[in-house]
């Protein structure tokens, strides 16, 4: 049920802390993975690090923006693998005028990185489905796991931007979750996991100090979550597994949280 040795994922934002560790986490299933990112050199140690583990990888250097470019990544990957089974969205992000600073109010909010974070966030997840899931459609087969946020999930102070892309992620999930059963049958599924707080590259400094002491924005995270702690990269790989595989067959439209009980507390 958990054997993906016949299968093929794509991973945008796969040179990411969070997407090489959903990506060596499909490897070690199985599964051959596409490693889809802007960056040569971050993509390129990706790929090493995975071959390193006696794992197959394909360097995908691509922008989730640029149609042309995820349309050269698709038909690398057909003429090396034949095929696509998974695609993970993991490619996102924020910027700091989109993001309302504890001086500030909504009305300092910078619209042209508002738009940026928008684009990222949302068209950088329906284009590059709308260029792999063309693939699955033909196949009458395959999933798509989208990374929505806690974010999507209630209101976080300050990262407006982000909060209204991730909101439109879990929307989105459930439209293709319809609109691919309806259209291309029971094979194709759609579901999105919401990760809770995991200390990344773009939210380190907003989260921990240079000493690695948590800031008060970490600790007041940190006092949310029931487990009291943030998650770990490779925590995330279960479930993506568990979306990925036949195991979730009658599964589809829906956003799983892998939050350490976040979204469970009320606060009291």
């Amino acid at each position: 049920m958990f054997d993906f040795s016949k299968k093929v994922a794509i991973i945008t934002g796969g040179a990411g802390v969070l997407g090489s560790a959903m990506a060596k986490g499909l490897v070690a299933a199985g599964a051959k993975v596409g490693i889809l990112s802007r960056t040569a050199t971050k993509v390129q140690q990706a790929v090493e690090e995975i071959e390193a583990m006696g794992g197959e990888a394909l360097a995908l250097i691509a922008d989730v923006l640029d149609e042309d470019q995820l349309i050269d990544a698709r038909n690398k990957v057909l003429k090396k693998w034949g095929r696509i089974d998974i695609l993970v969205n993991a490619a996102g992000g924020n910027m700091k005028g989109a993001t309302i600073m504890p001086d500030q109010d909504i009305f300092s909010l910078n619209m042209e990185d508002f738009t940026k974070v928008t684009d990222l966030n949302l068209k950088g997840t329906v284009l590059p489905t709308m260029v792999f899931a063309k693939v699955m459609a033909e196949q009458k087969k395959g999933c798509i796991i989208n990374i929505s946020s806690m974010a999507a999930q209630q209101a976080i102070t300050r990262v407006v931007g982000y909060s209204a892309s991730k909101a439109a992620i879990d929307n989105f999930t459930k439209w293709m979750a319809v609109e691919m059963a309806h259209k291309f049958g029971e094979g194709i599924r759609v579901n999105a996991i919401a990760p809770g707080f995991f200390i990344a590259e773009q939210n380190r400094r907003l989260l921990t100090n240079e000493d690695g002491s948590l800031t008060a924005r970490g600790q007041t995270i940190v006092n949310e979550t029931p487990v009291k702690r943030f998650g770990e990269p490779e925590e995330l790989v279960s479930t993506l597994i568990w979306l990925s595989s036949d195991a979730s067959s009658f599964i589809t439209g829906i956003i799983v949280p892998v939050d350490g009980g976040f979204s469970a507390f009320s606060g009291v």
